[in-house]
């Protein structure tokens, strides 16, 4: 069997700069979205929200016209809601109401620089097992951002964040769908997914930049595309939960480019002193 060579994009000190400023535009649009979002709102409104925020910042939005082949997006962000895993086009139609779990998903250009990330909201009040899902998300990434600082190659960053789903709960963890590379390009190699072997896959060396993309279940890890040719939904109905930061890997640690603190809180000794820093 045959494996495709990985091409990694290793980017300079420099260049991790113009995506630290692409990736707080992304923090801004997610403040934007923990505002906005609510009971009664729609995700097309959400969407419009975006996109202004990050035409306002003198950045592009990364999502809207991307094309895999199944015509341009029409969206800035993806908005996913309940069973829908990821991909799903904002809509007049889509009202949110409360016990929702909303995902948005939102990428922005700056000087052609990439940030991507992430974030699962609820709505209102929601069920107390969604909040564990949405925990169990965000913990699982962590993990993995952690973990990047120190393993060695990209399985340990895959390995780490199933270890921490499992260790949070009974999730499925949706299979085929993950992280990525991150540059010039919204999505580069190499694919990241959240499962592995520690072992395995490319060697991590200082100057990639990755988005560690968690994506978990009440239910099954299976999935199903819809007709709309972009939206994916779990195949059992199940809720989930989509997290998600891009990240750089320094010399000493991990820059995470679309955090606010660079990460500081959350990785300790592991965050890089581009971070602290700022």
């Amino acid at each position: 069997m045959f494996r495709r060579r990985q091409n990694i994009q290793y980017k300079t000190p420099e260049q991790f700069l113009k995506m630290r400023t692409a990736g707080l535009v992304v923090a801004e649009v997610h403040q934007a979205m923990r505002e906005s979002a609510g009971p009664g709102v729609t995700t097309a409104e959400l969407d419009r929200i975006a996109e202004q925020v990050i035409r306002d910042c003198g950045a592009v939005p990364s999502f809207k016209g991307y094309d895999i082949g199944n015509g341009p997006y029409p969206g800035s962000i993806c908005s996913s809601v309940n069973e829908q895993v990821v991909h799903a086009i904002p809509s007049q139609d889509v009202v949110l109401k409360e016990g929702d779990l909303l995902s948005v998903d939102v990428g922005a250009i700056v000087d052609g620089w990439h940030g991507d990330a992430a974030i699962t909201l609820e709505i209102g009040q929601v069920a107390p097992e969604l909040t564990a899902l949405r925990e169990a998300c965000e913990a699982a990434m962590w993990a993995g951002i952690k973990a990047a600082a120190t393993a060695k190659r990209l399985g340990g960053i895959s390995h780490a964040v199933e270890h921490s789903v499992e260790h949070s709960g009974e999730y499925g963890i949706v299979t085929g769908f993950g992280g990525h590379g991150i540059g010039t390009e919204m999505h580069q190699d190499p694919h990241i997914l959240n499962y592995g072997r520690p072992n395995e896959g490319p060697k991590l060396r200082p100057g990639m930049a990755l988005a560690i993309e968690p994506m978990i279940t009440l239910g099954s890890e299976e999935t199903a595309e819809l007709a709309d040719g972009w939206t994916i939904v779990t195949d059992d109905g199940s809720i989930a939960a989509h997290v998600e930061h891009t990240i750089a890997l320094c010399e000493d640690g991990v820059w995470v480019l679309t955090a606010p603190d660079g990460g500081v809180e959350q990785l300790g000794d592991a965050v890089a002193s581009a971070a602290r820093a700022e």
